[in-house]
């Protein structure tokens, strides 16, 4: 099986400010001259990380790594004034604008396919071809899947889910996104911090095919809340999307390289997601594999490295021994 390749620094930092509000942080790793992919991170609000630069083959990729809009060190974090859907693919399209990039690799995993989808869709010239995992649609049924009591995620996973419903009084439980809403956006900072670790608490140690039920973030309660407050703001929202848009707009893309890629067992992001996807874009390439929704369990990761090194090998030929 694949491994993610070794760990890169980036060879050039950006603070690029889209309007009079945001600052996003933008960084280039890889190759100078490589061939652009832009990486499109998860949360909403997770923000960029290192291990986020592996899955690139850095001798022949120009990497793009974007911050968007209050998420990692982008600023101001956590702000939710001119953030949506469309705002951020406004702002992929300014960061390419900015660098020179002709046409790039769209690359984008759990929130981030959903913004890869929703981008691609909007500049189908500026795509060299997509590649997604753990695809999330932006759907009404997706939201309830995992976070409301209908969904299906509180089955799987009862010892979290029960500590996640017990923050909300037994009354409000029926619309548990509005009821965590209101506390996260409220006043005092203490209810909200609480709303957000329990939030978290329930998403965050959810993502692996095995982990600890009773695992518990040690996360800066402060990074916390405006995760949290933007995913509430997202997906109260439903994405920004109308239901089902981006199944409908694949025609835009149709002609691009694509490759899905999906764990079998993603709780956060359910496998059905993809399989629409696919069923909508029969020219695109799904991969299921053995793993829950992280993109470095070992079969995922190893389904990603794979499908970018194969782009690469059809854009500058395969790598000679």
């Amino acid at each position: 099986m694949r491994t993610l390749y070794p760990t890169i620094e980036p060879y050039r930092e950006h603070r690029l400010a889209v309007d009079a509000v945001h600052t996003l942080h933008v960084e280039e790793c890889g190759a100078v001259d490589g061939i652009p992919v832009v990486f499109l991170h998860g949360g909403p609000g997770a923000g960029v990380s290192p291990t986020h630069r592996r899955f690139f083959d850095p001798a022949r990729y120009r990497i793009v790594l974007i911050d968007q809009r209050g998420s990692g060190r982008s600023t101001p974090f956590g702000e939710l004034r001119d953030n949506t859907t469309a705002h951020l693919v406004a702002d992929i399209e300014t960061v390419r604008e900015h660098l020179g990039i002709e046409r790039w690799l769209v690359f984008g995993g759990s929130w981030g396919s959903t913004l890869a989808l929703a981008y691609a869709q909007a500049h189908p010239e500026r795509a060299t071809g997509v590649i997604v995992r753990g695809v999330y649609l932006g759907r009404a049924e997706e939201n309830r899947w995992f976070n409301e009591a209908d969904g299906g995620a509180r089955w799987i996973f009862p010892e979290r889910w029960a500590r996640y419903e017990a923050h909300i009084p037994e009354g409000e439980r029926g619309e548990l996104i509005a009821a965590y809403w209101q506390r996260l956006d409220s006043p005092d900072q203490d209810v909200a911090i609480a709303a957000a670790q329990a939030w978290l608490g329930w998403e965050d140690h959810a993502a692996t095919l095995v982990h600890d039920v009773e695992a518990r973030s040690h996360a800066d309660p402060l990074a916390t809340l405006a995760k949290a407050r933007i995913e509430a703001h997202y997906f109260r929202h439903h994405a920004f999307l109308e239901h089902g848009q981006l199944l409908q707009g694949v025609d835009r893309i149709r002609h691009l390289p694509a490759v899905i890629v999906q764990g079998r067992y993603d709780i956060i992001c359910p496998a059905r997601s993809a399989w629409d996807l696919a069923s909508a874009w029969p020219e695109a390439q799904l991969e299921m594999v053995l793993s829950g929704h992280g993109a470095t369990e070992p079969a995922t990761a190893d389904a990603l490295v794979r499908a970018t090194d194969a782009f690469a090998d059809r854009i500058a030929g395969p790598v000679r021994a």
